[in-house]
């Protein structure tokens, strides 16, 4: 079945998003869970406690669930350097 979109405005959800300005916003909402995702299975699969994690990171077992909430988006490049590096992982970034 082919699907015809409608030309007008928002028409689209990233349209619709872009005209309220909260395109920004949910996608860096949704890179941050995507994130605390990639680092909780990681830790599952080489076994790491939130403990271990911590300590790997040199840093505090509440900082470490601060990076790990899917809801809390404030979180530094270098604590994500961080986290990957304990769990033999890197991070990589781009403009796109």
């Amino acid at each position: 079945m082919s699907r015809k979109r409608a030309g007008g405005v928002g028409s689209r959800f990233d349209d619709l998003m872009r005209e309220t300005g909260d395109l920004e916003y949910v996608k860096s909402k949704a890179v941050k869970r995507v994130l605390a995702w990639q680092i909780t299975e990681a830790m599952k699969k080489k076994g790491v406690t939130k403990a271990e994690m911590a300590k790997r990171m040199g840093t505090s077992r509440s900082q470490l669930d601060r990076l790990l909430d899917p809801d809390n988006d404030d979180v530094s490049v270098s604590t994500l350097a961080r986290a990957a590096a304990a769990l033999g992982r890197e991070i990589r970034l781009e403009l796109a």
